[in-house]
């Protein structure tokens, strides 16, 4: 079954839809949580078109527009890694689910896909990690009805023979974000989960050889980061580094609106890489080394500095500065609103719950350049 997701004006009925995820974080997420904040921009911005939303989660509510189920009364987030708690909570929704209910189901877990093929209701599920490896592999195998969504157009061509219905571009929300007006004076910022895939250590060298102070805040919750923090990156650390071990969401958007730059130097090829929009809705460039989709979310010379090698960080840094937060600002208000993903998810929900047997697979544009 393909479907072909379309550009033009969109219908007006209203969808009932599902909206499935994780059950380790609440919605929206008090501090680290990518995947969490999208959805929660997502649920606002389709229930703001009018849409009726069900949000199935873990918890006892949530900070959205959406009707909340939950499977379980408490997050799971200290069983984040765990198969069961994931298998419970999908078998739970899967309980709930019918086409009395619900004209589309959207899922955001990782084990999604294979469960979907239970359902009786159309699925389509968000592929938010790299789909390779053991991933690639269980996501070559899901039941046909089943359609991904890939969240840019790098991870797809990582694995162009799986089942891709679209592709869609993460969004936040932007409404009530504060942008500042000039650029920052304040340290350098690197935002991530402590792993070397994110290049903290790379961030403090760059940051070392071009004078500049570095702020690490990131997250630090599963025995793997610790390890990495402790015996890695704290012996690289001196008086030119501060360390953050798990900020909250006031705590990050305030630090990105007081950096020079944020800095990406990652070691892997990142399916999205949600920092860097939050960072330029805030007004501040990124710093970024030439992996994943880093050229899909920079322009490079307007909203930060792209760079092939890991000695061209710093440079960088130095004349980072000289870009506008206001243009930093605008790209993502242009490119990555809430409101843009919401509607090419929309066109992809009509599409395939609609069954279209002979219509070619395509992605849905949702970059502008």
């Amino acid at each position: 079954m393909t479907k072909n997701p379309s550009e033009g004006p969109l219908p007006t009925s209203r969808l009932r839809i599902a909206m499935v995820v994780p059950p380790w974080y609440e919605l929206p997420p008090r501090g680290y949580g990518g995947l969490e904040q999208v959805c929660s921009a997502l649920v606002d911005a389709l229930a703001a078109k009018g849409h009726e939303v069900t949000l199935f989660g873990a918890g006892t509510g949530t900070g959205t527009a959406a009707h909340f189920v939950g499977t379980v009364p408490e997050l799971q987030h200290h069983r984040l890694g765990q198969a069961l708690p994931e298998l419970a909570h999908l078998s739970r929704v899967n309980r709930m689910i019918s086409p009395d209910s619900f004209d589309i189901v959207h899922d955001h877990t990782t084990v999604g896909p294979y469960a979907a093929a239970e359902r009786s209701v159309p699925t389509l599920t968000t592929v938010h990690g790299m789909p390779a490896g053991e991933l690639g592999e269980v996501l070559g195998d899901i039941d046909p009805r089943v359609g991904l969504v890939a969240i840019s157009h790098t991870q797809r061509r990582l694995a162009p023979e799986l089942g891709w219905a679209a592709t869609i571009h993460n969004g936040i929300s932007t409404a009530g974000l504060v942008t500042k007006s000039a650029p920052g004076m304040g340290p350098v910022l690197w935002l991530a989960r402590f792993s070397a895939d994110k290049g903290p250590d790379l961030a403090i060298e760059a940051c070392r050889t071009a004078g500049l102070p570095l702020v690490l805040a990131g997250k630090c919750d599963s025995r793997a980061e610790r390890q990495y923090l402790e015996q890695v990156i704290e012996p690289m650390v001196g008086s030119d580094v501060t360390v953050l071990r798990n900020p909250d969401r006031d705590a990050t958007v305030r630090l990105m609106l007081a950096a020079r730059a944020l800095i990406m130097p990652i070691r892997w090829e990142e399916p999205f890489g949600m920092v860097m929009v939050e960072a330029m809705a805030t007004g501040t460039p990124v710093v970024a080394l030439n992996r994943g989709a880093v050229p899909e979310l920079i322009r490079h010379g307007e909203t930060g500095l792209i760079c092939d090698e890991a000695e061209d960080l710093a440079p960088a840094l130095i004349d980072v500065a000289r870009l506008d937060p206001g243009v930093c600002a605008a790209h993502v208000r242009r490119n990555f609103s809430a409101e843009r993903m919401a509607d090419d998810y929309e066109r992809a929900y009509r599409a395939w719950a609609t069954p279209q047997p002979h219509a070619e697979q395509a992605s849905t544009p949702s970059v502008a350049w």
